[in-house]
């Protein structure tokens, strides 16, 4: 009788530390998947995400209409979020007036591909990709590039004025201006 309740405790103890093992590990892997911005698997819940603040949308701004302006360029530089909505438009004084729509564009083009506008431009050169360039809203020139915080894109700058290529320079000068900050 002994041994049949040594046994019985044994199997019993093995049955609570593996039921307890098992809650510690879901435990754990919902803690991990809280911090998902997808959300949990199952599509229920609440999705978090990360968002630019105004203060840094005007931050990027500023730090690339700045970076055209020491060059000699009156451009227009737009800051959209992660929907491709604009969060702040900034015009030089003398930047003509089709710019502002540009560097919207600009913006919305590079949120919405999450690439660079450089390389959309170049992609859809190609016949086989070059329809993109028929969406609404789209602008296939350069000057627009991604606000990323690793793989995800949470908004996007647009500049306009310049050439593409010093756009595009100007763009990425506004996003350096905030990179510890997109860690």
């Amino acid at each position: 009788m002994k041994n049949l309740t040594k046994i019985v405790l044994v199997a019993a103890l093995k049955t609570l530390v593996g039921v307890g093992i098992a809650v510690l590990l879901c435990g754990r892997a919902n803690a991990q998947g809280s911090g998902n911005a997808q959300g949990p698997a199952n599509g229920q819940g609440l999705v978090t995400q990360r968002n630019l603040s105004l203060a840094m949308a005007k931050t990027i701004a500023e730090a690339a209409l700045a970076a055209c302006q020491a060059k000699g360029y009156h451009t227009t530089v737009a800051v959209v979020d992660r929907a491709g909505q604009v969060m702040v438009i900034l015009r030089d004084e003398q930047a003509t007036a089709q710019t502002v729509e540009m560097a919207r564009r600009k913006a919305y083009t590079a949120r919405m591909y999450r690439t660079t506008t450089l390389e959309f431009q170049k992609r859809t050169a190609d016949p086989a990709y070059a329809a993109q360039r028929d969406v609404a809203d789209i602008l296939a020139l350069g000057g627009g590039a991604p606000i990323q915080v690793g793989n995800e894109t949470v908004g996007a700058v647009g500049s306009s004025g310049s050439s593409p290529e010093q756009d595009d320079a100007c763009a990425k000068a506004g996003i350096a201006k905030v990179a510890d900050l997109l860690k």
